[in-house]
Formats: C-alpha cells, sequence, structure tokens
C-alpha cells in the first residue's frame, strides 16, 4: 500500500523503521519542526525527521500539519493510509475526514488514552499493557480499534525497557493491519467502551519530583517509569534537585525490602552503611544511581563519599 507517516518521538522513529523494511515504505514523513535541546540550546531534529532521512523517505517538517500547505503534500502523495505514531499535536478536521488516518497507540485502550500511557501504567502498577491500532478520530485516543496486542510489565521494567518491545509490536501491528487491508481484508474496527477510559497526562515536573507521602513502592515506579528519558528527582534542602535515576524498595510497609535496617523519616536522606536511603511514607527508597544538579550520574557509594547528608 501507498502510506504515508506522521510522527515525531523515537517510539514512532521505530515503527517508521519497520514499515520501511516492508511492502508499506512511506512515500512521505511528516514531523514537527526542529528545536533548541538541550544546555546550548542547539537546534535539534525530531527522531522521526532523523530516521526518515537515514531511510530516504521524502521529509516535510511543517509548522502546523493541519494547515493547507500541509494537507496539500499529504494528497500529492496520494496515500492509501496515513499511518500516524506519537505525533505530539492534535490532527483536526478537515485533515481527519481526507485520508484513511491509522493509529499506532501503545496501551490497552481505552485504558491510558493521552500522552504518557507507558510512563502511567508503570506508575500505576499495571500488570500487562500493550498496543492498539486505531481509527484516528477528533476525541483523544477514543477511536475504534481495530487489532490489539498485549505483553507483560515486568517488576524490572523501566520506560526504555517496555517502550522498545512495544515500540516492535507497534510496527508489527501496523504492518499487519495494512497487509490485511492490501489483500482485500480490511480488519473490523470496533468501538471502545467509554466506561473504562483512563487518561495518561502529560508529565509534568511535579510528575518528577519523588514525593515522601507516598509509599515506597510507589516511588520506585515513578523512577522507573521516567527512566532514561525523563528522570525522576529529590528536592533537597538547600535548594537543589537531585536526579534519581535508579532505585529500590529498600524498606517497605510490610517489612520487606532491599536493604535492612530502619528507614529514616519521610523525605529525609540518610545513610546506612553504603546504602543512600529517601524515607517514604511507609519505609524507605534505597536510590542506586543518582546525579547531582549540574553534575553527572554516579552510584550511590560515589555521592556518599564527595556530599554530607
Amino acid at each position: 500500500m501507498r502510506t504515508v507517516f506522521i510522527g515525531t518521538s523515537a517510539f514512532a522513529a521505530a515503527v517508521l523503521e519497520r514499515m520501511a523494511a516492508g511492502e508499506h515504505r512511506p512515500v512521505l514523513a511528516l514531523t514537527r519542526p526542529d528545536r533548541p535541546r538541550g544546555r546550548g540550546r542547539r537546534l535539534g531534529s525530531p527522531p522521526v525527521a532523523e530516521a526518515a532521512r537515514r531511510l530516504g523517505i521524502a521529509l516535510e517538517q511543517p509548522a502546523n500539519v493541519n494547515e493547507p500547505p500541509a494537507r496539500e503534500l499529504i494528497a500529492g502523495a496520494q496515500p492509501d493510509a496515513v499511518v500516524v505514531c506519537a505525533f505530539g499535536a492534535l490532527i483536526r478536521e478537515p485533515l481527519l475526514s481526507e485520508h484513511e488516518l491509522l493509529n499506532v497507540h501503545p496501551s490497552l485502550l481505552p485504558r491510558w488514552r493521552g500522552a504518557a500511557p507507558v510512563e502511567r501504567a508503570i506508575m500505576a502498577g499495571d500488570e500487562r499493557t500493550g498496543v492498539c491500532i486505531m481509527h484516528l478520530t477528533a476525541g483523544l485516543d477514543s477511536g475504534p480499534v481495530c487489532l490489539a496486542e498485549s505483553i507483560t510489565i515486568e517488576p524490572e521494567d523501566t520506560y526504555g525497557s517496555l517502550a522498545e518491545r512495544l515500540q516492535l509490536l507497534g510496527g508489527e501491528l501496523i504492518v499487519r493491519a495494512l497487509d490485511l487491508t492490501a489483500r482485500g481484508e480490511p480488519p473490523t474496527f470496533i468501538e471502545q467502551d467509554e466506561a473504562n477510559a483512563t487518561y495518561a497526562e502529560k508529565i509534568g515536573p511535579e510528575d518528577r519530583l519523588l514525593d515522601p507521602a507516598r509509599s515506597a513502592v510507589e516511588l520506585e515506579r515513578v523512577v522507573r517509569a521516567l527512566h532514561p528519558h525523563i528522570g525522576a528527582r529529590i528536592a533537597l534542602l538547600d535548594g537543589t534537585l537531585l536526579g534519581v535515576h535508579t532505585a529500590r524498595v529498600a524498606v517497605s510497609g510490610d517489612g520487606s525490602g532491599n536493604a535492612p535496617g530502619d528507614a529514616p523519616p519521610a523525605g529525609v536522606l540518610a545513610r546506612e552503611d553504603e546504602c543512600l536511603l529517601y524515607g517514604a511514607a511507609d519505609g524507605a527508597l534505597e536510590l542506586t544511581c543518582v546525579q547531582p544538579a549540574g553534575g553527572l550520574p554516579m552510584d550511590a557509594g560515589a555521592y556518599l563519599r564527595g556530599h554530607a547528608l
């Protein structure tokens, strides 16, 4: 089938690469404009732009994909289907009605509609998640679903490890949907159950802060959900933020954990032997890899040697 691809993130770039390797290689990819990144604020391209250039796929980066110039580009490609994945901006009418738009969404809809479904699934302690192929509509990830497949969220999964499996699954599912359509056997679309809908809000600064009023188990899930792409952090008494890359439950409310001893008070950093502990509502989190403000990531031992608590 002749396809056009719309996406932005690294997740979307992986799906684009899978499509490019088969019979449904996109003839055009659209992504968002370059934007300043990092401390130097130098312009950087979205992952989909980098992937399209590497794959030799025609690339456009319109300021607004809904405006006539972008819609004319898409129409000029004469696609049989337009695939959307992690674009990061709303697609509106009349573009929604001008083409068959298939969206690759990394959750088991209607659970976790929205911007951060992978992170929210880990934070919530979900045992399973997955990928859905859906018809894109004006609602927020509320269109009918034609294909879905689930995978287990392992206890040690971070965003990085889980997203890697989901993007592979997403690539396979969208290719399967396009294969069926190309054979004249398009999959059946089934409406979502609105009563079971939940929403994965975009990760904000408040989501990154480890709240000592929450349990150690919850805080450990936040650390995994935000690693390695965003990062959790702790507000220190001197006003700086301590980044937390990896952690584990040291002492929990039921007495389980990985480190012996009593938990420090909630919100307090403490040293126990060579362990760096952070007090939670019902126990403690052992911080195993941290990053001081303005510094580099380091293991807990190195931090304890160089910093007074």
